[in-house]
């Protein structure tokens, strides 16, 4: 009860952020505490048992909205540009726009971006994490992480202008 207790409400910030229903996002961390009790002998320490957690709250959250057909697309690698230095460069967004707008314009963006875009912005994933769990390769974590980027600019480039450019 204590783990419970501990990283419920943490949990459930995190499930909210994908799912956007609070009754839904407090199903699944539910059911992801369920899985966590009942494998607990697999936790290896290798992560922090937050970490490992939210692991398993972010994949419950993804097998929910795969079940509601709200389906991830992934790029086909042939169709991809060679990876280049400019993916990893830094981002940076204006000082003048809060995390809260930063993570409402990231709601605005295509499933296709906005789950590689909030894994690695705000959950802080690496693109071999992301890959894996998202079963994408890493080429599309880094090409969707860039064009995410690129749309969330232009959607905070509208909030902060207040029309289109």
């Amino acid at each position: 009860m204590q783990l419970y207790k501990q990283y419920c409400d943490g949990m459930l910030v995190v499930a909210l952020r994908f799912v956007n229903n609070t009754m839904e996002a407090e199903d699944i961390v539910q059911e992801a505490f369920i899985n966590a009790f009942t494998r607990l002998d697999q936790y290896r320490q290798e992560v922090s048992f937050r970490a490992w957690l939210k692991r398993i709250v972010i994949n419950k959250c993804l097998d929910v909205l795969k079940s509601k057909h709200q389906r991830m697309i992934e790029l086909e690698e042939h169709h991809l540009n060679v990876v280049n230095a400019e993916y990893d460069e830094p981002w940076l967004v204006d000082d003048s726009f809060t995390i809260e707008d930063v993570k409402m314009a990231i709601d605005e963006l295509p499933e296709k971006y906005k789950y590689v875009v909030m894994l690695y912005l705000i959950e802080g994933y690496d693109h071999k994490e992301i890959s894996e769990i998202l079963d994408i390769t890493e080429v599309a974590s880094r090409t969707q992480l860039s064009r995410g980027k690129q749309k969330l600019q232009s959607v905070l480039k509208v909030k902060q202008n207040g029309t289109r450019s």
